[in-house]
């Protein structure tokens, strides 16, 4: 007889910015072992991390005055399994235009600018994922996207941000707004989605499935 086996415990941290009684609600519908939390000590004994947020990117230091940033650098710096959503994704870049006196994880090379004047910010609503080719991204491993498995390609995804992360080599997935911003990141154990998946309806429930299925 097989010994039973334990989903993953993801921990969603809670640093007092984040939409999480719904992105709770939809790893709930998962199924996925989830626990929301202010406590560094469940961030680095979890066996995932997901970092959610909405806001000014200021609101991020939240994470400075409670221990969560080490934390969660140090579970990620680790391979641990970790997904920023919206301002968590942008935490994953070197900084904001929105708030310079605070700096980012810097992950990914870059800052986050505000979108140009020929569209009316903030970004809100549905836009379609372009799905980048590991071929066509400068610097990629050649990989395909983990995050995006099985996610048809220019699917919709709902989106509410005012800033917008470059496209770097770890850019899986684009959108368009006045400019083309990088709307899904991925590099080894580290995954960002510029818009909400627990907005987007099915195609945010695979991608979130995805993530609860990563092994890294």
């Amino acid at each position: 007889m097989m010994a039973p086996t334990t989903a993953p415990k993801i921990a969603i941290v809670d640093y007092g910015a984040g939409n999480l009684n719904s992105v709770k609600k939809a790893f709930d519908y998962l199924d996925a072992k989830v626990v929301v939390t202010t406590q560094p000590e469940i961030v680095a004994t979890a066996d995932k991390v997901v970092l959610p947020g909405v806001g000014h990117f200021s609101a991020l230091g939240g994470l400075d005055n409670t221990g969560l940033r080490d934390a969660v650098l140090q579970g990620a710096k680790s391979g641990k399994p970790f997904l920023g959503i919206c301002l968590g994704m942008q935490w994953l870049f070197e900084g904001s235009d929105e708030a310079p006196e605070f700096t980012g994880a810097g992950m990914f090379a870059g800052r986050c600018r505000p979108f140009p004047s020929s569209v009316k910010s903030p970004h809100v609503g549905w836009n379609s994922l372009a799905v980048r080719e590991s071929s066509a991204r400068e610097g990629s491993t050649g990989k395909s996207s983990r995050l995006l498995r099985n996610v048809t390609p220019d699917s919709f995804v709902y989106y509410t941000h005012s800033f917008q992360a470059p496209i770097v080599a770890a850019t899986t997935a684009a959108s368009e707004y006045g400019a083309q911003f990088s709307a899904v990141v991925e590099q080894e154990n580290i995954f960002g989605v510029q818009f909400h998946p627990e907005k987007s309806w099915t195609v945010g429930l695979l991608i979130l499935k995805n993530f609860c299925e990563v092994k890294c």
